[in-house]
């Protein structure tokens, strides 16, 4: 984590560093932090590449992967459980971004992270995938209704930051 800290800029490691000091007073010492480390990390990166360029960059999401999965199979052993909840909780959580894709009215991006977010969410709170799904769309939907209120129909809307927002809040759930 310092050396992911050193590489941050100042604008971004304040924020990383508040994220992850919340997650760990809420999950506790477990080694779901590993992966709530990468997500606090990257999290004020990809919001503000969402909503200055509309994506979700490959170089960022896809790294996390690794982590992730990492920090939720110690975490599953740790406590004496089977992996297979969380990570079939996240893979769900891609397959319904992944036909929202296929609909037109996903970004690829989005397909990406979301299993990410659904596993995380789901290793720190049982029912933890369902719970952030719920919640990121309930804020997509407001946001959407504000950028539809502002600019008018056809404009476009990130879905990132309501993804990363949800995560966060379901964290705190945890």
């Amino acid at each position: 984590m310092l050396i992911v800290a050193r590489r941050l800029p100042v604008g971004e490691a304040l924020p990383a560093l508040g994220l992850l000091a919340v997650a760990t007073l809420t999950i506790g010492p477990r080694p779901i932090l590993l992966g709530v480390a990468w997500l606090a990390a990257v999290t004020p990166r990809l919001v503000a590449f969402d909503l200055a360029e509309h994506r979700l960059p490959d170089a960022i999401v896809l790294r996390g992967y690794p982590a992730v999965l990492a920090a939720v199979l110690l975490d599953s052993w740790s406590r004496g459980v089977a992996p297979a909840g969380p990570v079939l909780a996240g893979l769900a959580c891609g397959l319904v971004f992944l036909l929202l894709h296929a609909a037109g009215g996903m970004g690829l991006g989005d397909v990406k992270l979301a299993p990410l977010l659904g596993v995380l969410a789901a290793a720190a709170l049982p029912g933890g995938a369902l719970v952030w799904l719920l919640l990121a769309f309930l804020l997509g939907g407001i946001g959407a209704t504000v950028v539809l209120i502002r600019r008018g129909a056809g404009a476009r809307m990130p879905f990132g930051p309501p993804m990363l927002a949800a995560a966060w809040l379901t964290l705190l759930l945890a």
